[in-house]
């Protein structure tokens, strides 16, 4: 009796098995990346808003109290619409701000949460994101 070639059910059963986990594995990689991508999106905004009110600060020995003097709508979105920045800290003598970057649409399951910068140059995640940025990958 000769035996037919081909592949058992099993064997294709166990083949479709490690193809679901590697896609599986796959997917979850992307998510991540994809949410550190869309991220970078915040950081520029967040930057270009600091020089702004650098050289607002230059001109005028106080920094700007809301985006519209610096040009931007108030409160702005990033370029590619994944945050919403909103300038605050500003105090009477507006001698400091607080540039804040909040996620919408997309990019609000990122584990890194809101994202600001401050007159000091100091970039945090949002207060309550803390442990997430421990090593800095958040910015």
């Amino acid at each position: 009796m000769e035996r037919s070639r081909g592949f058992t059910l099993i064997e294709l059963i166990v083949v479709l098995g490690i193809a679901a986990i590697l896609a599986a594995l796959a997917a979850q990689s992307y998510t991540r990346y994809a949410f550190r991508s869309r991220r970078a999106d915040a950081q520029q905004m967040l930057l270009a808003i600091a020089q702004a009110q650098e050289r607002w600060y230059a001109t005028y020995n106080r920094y700007a109290d809301d985006l519209g003097k610096l040009g931007y709508d108030d409160p702005a979105l990033s370029q590619h619409g994944y945050y919403r920045l909103v300038l605050s800290g500003v105090d009477d003598a507006a001698q400091g701000f607080v540039a804040t970057a909040m996620p919408v649409d997309r990019q609000v399951g990122d584990v890194c949460g809101s994202l600001s910068i401050d007159n000091a140059g100091r970039k945090l995640p949002g207060g309550e994101d803390m442990d997430v940025n421990a090593n800095g990958k958040c910015w």
